[in-house]
């Protein structure tokens, strides 16, 4: 089992322009359909300044069952490019089924040594949450490059896309706090409140099985913390029990708000039938624990992503319907300690 003590927060150093950004396959293949996708991701990263490379596995067509690869060639690449210091962040190019197959062949002292931005969500948001618990690495949970910048972004306004590249960028350079995210008209406040705490989520399920293994979370990571999750397939009760679940383990007891990512493509959802619209069940679930949350907010598989730094403070008004990071991301170029 894992230490019980919390890591001191690892913030990666801020990038400069000019700089490597790597595209890799931290979990599922790149079908040959979506190479033009990946293409237009890593335009969207050189356009912020970087420059890209796309790592070998990222191979079109290449896979292993529902994988890039054997999830020991994945951990190889992957640790290979945390040892690498000319590579500055790494971008998943997208989720998938594969990061619980390499949890424990992560070189987690690489991370400690030069701790680099990790950025995607879905099955990246394991990586998160497991690197956070154990070294304290901010995790960077945004769009992944694929299906997010090179899909969801292409198909937004210019003016959102620019918003959006401006604030990645500054996410990654910044080494001041960023404010307010910019809301969406479909934000909604499912219980009025305000709440200051760090950040910590990504899909709820990854939220829920990282807890049932020795990589989970030491319970004390929770306490004031803003949950924020997302979920994407399978059934409206399925969501429920998961909730049930972080009930069970006192979670909900240790939050002080939650942020709730759009729904997408959940089955059994404020349907004709009487079925619950997700804000029923989200508030069936929390019963009288009296903490905001904010719901359908842009976080997760919907897509277009708004960034959650896993492991910074935030600030959330439900009723006014912002939310605000309170610390930057990154930690200036001059620094050679961590931020804490």
């Amino acid at each position: 089992m894992i230490d019980s003590a919390l890591p001191q927060l690892l913030r990666p150093r801020a990038l400069v322009p000019g700089e490597l950004v790597v595209v890799a396959a931290l979990s599922g293949p790149l079908h040959a359909q979506y190479a033009p996708d990946l293409e237009r991701a890593a335009a969207e990263i050189e356009r912020m300044g970087f420059r890209v490379r796309l790592a070998p596995l990222l191979e079109a067509g290449r896979r292993r069952w529902w994988s890039a690869a054997r999830p020991d060639e994945i951990a190889k690449e992957f640790n290979g490019l945390l040892r690498d210091p000319e590579v500055r962040a790494i971008v998943a190019h997208d989720g998938g089924h594969t990061v619980f197959g390499y949890l424990d062949l992560i070189d987690f002292d690489a991370i400690r040594a030069d701790p680099k931005p990790i950025l995607g969500y879905s099955d990246i948001s394991l990586l998160h949450l497991v690197l956070y618990a154990r070294t304290g690495l901010v995790g960077f949970h945004t769009d992944l490059a694929t299906p997010g910048l090179g899909g969801h972004w292409q198909r937004a306004s210019a003016a959102r896309r620019e918003e959006l590249a401006e604030l990645y960028s500054t996410l990654l350079t910044g080494t001041e706090p960023i404010g307010a995210v910019p809301a969406g008209p479909s934000w909604e406040c499912w219980r009025a409140g305000h709440a200051e705490g760090p950040l910590i989520g990504g899909v709820i399920n990854r939220i829920v099985l990282a807890q049932a293994t020795p990589f989970a979370l030491p319970l004390e990571c929770f306490d004031g913390a803003l949950l924020f999750w997302e979920e994407l397939g399978g059934q409206a009760s399925y969501v429920w029990n998961y909730l049930q679940i972080l009930r069970h383990s006192g979670i909900l007891d240790r939050i002080s708000g939650m942020v709730v990512g759009v729904p997408e493509a959940i089955d059994g959802l404020d349907s004709p039938d009487g079925s619950p619209t997700l804000a029923e069940i989200v508030l069936d679930v929390l019963g009288d624990r009296d903490i905001p949350v904010l719901g359908n907010v842009e976080v997760g598989h919907a897509g277009p992503n708004l960034p959650m730094p896993v492991g910074i403070r935030a600030a959330l008004d439900a009723e006014e319907r912002t939310l605000s990071l309170l610390e930057p991301a990154v930690r200036p170029h001059a620094m050679t300690e961590p931020a804490g």
